[in-house]
């Protein structure tokens, strides 16, 4: 079985791109990349060209794609064939859809509930064009073989949304029982595919967009703070406050967005373990402070 290697970039969709420059650097610490064309710019953070692209609409605020790596050319034909014989519609990208990514060639799917997807080998790797942060940092984005962080997406239903990221090579499972106040639980699912604890996440219910929040994890400790201090003193929303999760166990906040949904900010390092365990709720914090955002829980 062939198997994605990482979560290599993401496509938004924004309606307000000045507001997106501002946060993505200042707040963040992400590099901007202009794309040549008005309507859309790069996010970098780390050698390769780009890790997010974004796009600016009229009416949309959400993911707009989300685009996962084989190891190379025989791997992606592997793909291909593996989504055939599972009865999975695909579509192969144009050459100019692949230099509009910056990879060598991509095919386009759509999960169980309709979130686009995108399978890709040979990324653009700029080893000539250091890494320039957006604001001063102490250390780097934990990148590179780990992808660019992770993502917690809507699921229709949550057992089909399984096994279509299972038939890409990620695995995982349940990770957390959270009592709800209604006396049911969430059981919310974790999927990896390379030493990043996770790389996608579902199973909170009721999302109507398709992006509850994206994760970027710094490599200094300092970094992390002080994007904690920036994102308070320009008086943006914190959903959820500083704690420490119990299944990746990194330190981590959760800020609004420009676009309404949340950007988990995170600094730390874990092994995880190699047999399932699951969690009733997190070490410490994580206090909902803004509600509003779809993570108004109890962890």
């Amino acid at each position: 079985m062939v198997k994605v290697i990482e979560l290599g970039y993401l496509g938004l969709n924004v309606t307000d791109a000045a507001a997106w420059r501002k946060y993505a650097t200042e707040c963040i610490g992400l590099q901007i990349v202009e794309s040549g064309q008005d309507d859309r710019f790069h996010l970098r953070m780390d050698l390769q060209h780009h890790r997010i692209t974004v796009h600016e609409t009229a009416d949309c605020d959400d993911l707009a794609y989300m685009g996962w790596r084989v190891a190379g050319q025989e791997e992606f034909k592997a793909m291909q064939k593996q989504l055939t014989d599972a009865g999975v519609d695909f579509q192969v990208g144009t050459p100019e859809e692949a230099r509009e990514r910056h990879v060598l060639a991509l095919i386009k799917l759509k999960d169980p509930s309709g979130t686009a997807n995108e399978i890709y080998y040979s990324p653009q790797v700029d080893v000539m064009k250091p890494f320039h942060p957006g604001r001063p940092l102490f250390g780097n984005f934990i990148a590179g073989d780990q992808g660019l962080g992770h993502v917690l997406v809507r699921s229709d239903n949550d057992e089909e949304t399984y096994n279509f990221y299972k038939l890409l090579g990620l695995v995982g499972s349940v990770e957390y029982r959270i009592p709800m106040p209604d006396g049911n639980f969430a059981e919310p699912c974790f999927m990896h595919c390379n030493s990043r604890q996770h790389s996608i996440a579902f199973g909170f219910h009721g999302m109507v967009e398709r992006l509850n929040h994206l994760h970027i994890q710094y490599s200094h400790l300092d970094d992390f703070g002080q994007s904690h201090d920036i994102i308070r003193d320009q008086g943006i929303d914190v959903a959820m406050q500083l704690g420490k999760h119990a299944n990746d166990q990194l330190y981590t906040f959760y800020s609004a967005t420009p676009s309404g949904w949340l950007m988990e900010l995170g600094w730390g390092d874990y092994v995880k373990p190699e047999t399932q365990e699951h969690y009733a709720g997190d070490i410490f914090g994580h206090g909902v402070e803004a509600s509003g955002y779809g993570m108004d829980i109890d962890i």
